[in-house]
């Protein structure tokens, strides 16, 4: 495996359950060292692909692999280097997290540069759950469970986790500690996560895919995603004479619209759309501020929310 070996790839993958298409010819490429979230409403079929890239369910047709490794020919292979983290990971409630990842430990073999202790160690270590290692996984709050089952995942140090959903059903607090702990991850491993909250996805993902009836509708890096569309829009903030700042913005020739989504008033949200963005950087801020009247509280470049992104790609035809 090289650095340039992709950590997954899907060519054409299909999946039938009799008359249903759950996964329709899917193209799919996760780089290594990538947090790339795999988005798409219910049923899209983000489930039935991670069981089959994990040997849990046999593709009807086309092919995968994980670094390289074919995940029917060479299955043994792929589930060396993965560590799973399934939407609701269940543990012994009788059993402490320490005895939890010991046994989970068991079936992989000893890596001779460490003890098997020193694996739990470490791993409780970076979920933040050193503290709660004797405590019983039955006492543990969903958020504790949600990290013990993503040191579970790792406790073999492989080089890709496979996390279903990882943070969906916690609440505020427990969702900040498990994203914490994903941005740890991705210094070791690749991480390939589902889930339908879009926030959490913008504020740590490299590269995402959406899914939708089974198929692909669009992969990219997060960043150039939320770029796209806005080279030529303004986001401004204004209080005071906002009515007379917007008719002055519409008899510019550069201006192509400029709507008010916060309504008019003496205070507002503007969305500039300009034809000539040269001209918007050197003249949009000084036309406004041309209003004595007028006086702005922020301007910036328009950045798209990942929730357009995601409606657009799900409602929209196949791309």
């Amino acid at each position: 495996m090289t650095p340039e070996t992709p950590a997954i790839v899907c060519r054409q993958l299909t999946k039938r359950y009799g008359s249903v298409l759950a996964v329709d010819a899917l193209d799919l490429e996760v780089p290594q060292r990538s947090l790339f979230g795999f988005l798409g409403p219910n049923g899209a079929g983000k489930t039935t692909v991670m069981r089959v890239l994990l040997g849990l369910a046999t593709p009807t047709g086309g092919d995968a692999a994980v670094f390289g490794h074919d995940i029917v020919s060479d299955s043994m292979n792929v589930r060396r280097r993965v560590g799973y983290l399934p939407q609701q990971p269940r543990f012994h409630p009788e059993l402490t997290a320490r005895q939890v990842l010991r046994y989970a430990r068991g079936f992989f073999p000893q890596d001779k540069s460490s003890t098997v202790e020193d694996d739990i160690t470490e791993v409780l270590d970076l979920v933040g759950l050193s503290r709660k290692a004797d405590d019983l996984a039955g006492d543990l709050s969903g958020g504790q469970r949600q990290r013990l089952g993503i040191a579970q995942a790792q406790i073999h140090r492989p080089p890709l986790l496979i996390l279903d959903e990882p943070a969906s059903a916690l609440d505020p607090r427990g969702r900040r500690d498990v994203l914490a702990v994903m941005r740890t991850l991705k210094e070791s491993a690749t991480v390939f996560y589902s889930t339908h909250i879009l926030d959490d996805v913008q504020q740590v993902s490299d590269e995402v895919a959406i899914l939708k009836d089974g198929h692909r509708v669009l992969q990219s890096p997060l960043h150039e995603l939320l770029s796209r569309d806005n080279e030529n829009a303004y986001v401004l903030t204004l209080a005071g004479d906002v009515d007379a700042a917007v008719a002055d913005l519409r008899q510019q020739p550069w201006v192509g619209d400029v709507v008010c989504p916060d309504g008019d008033g003496d205070t507002g949200r503007l969305v500039v759309t300009v034809t000539d963005d040269r001209a918007a950087r050197h003249q949009l801020l000084r036309q406004v501020l041309r209003h004595e009247g007028a006086e702005v509280l922020s301007f910036a470049r328009r950045r798209s929310e990942l929730e357009d992104v995601f409606l657009s790609a799900v409602e929209g035809d196949r791309q």
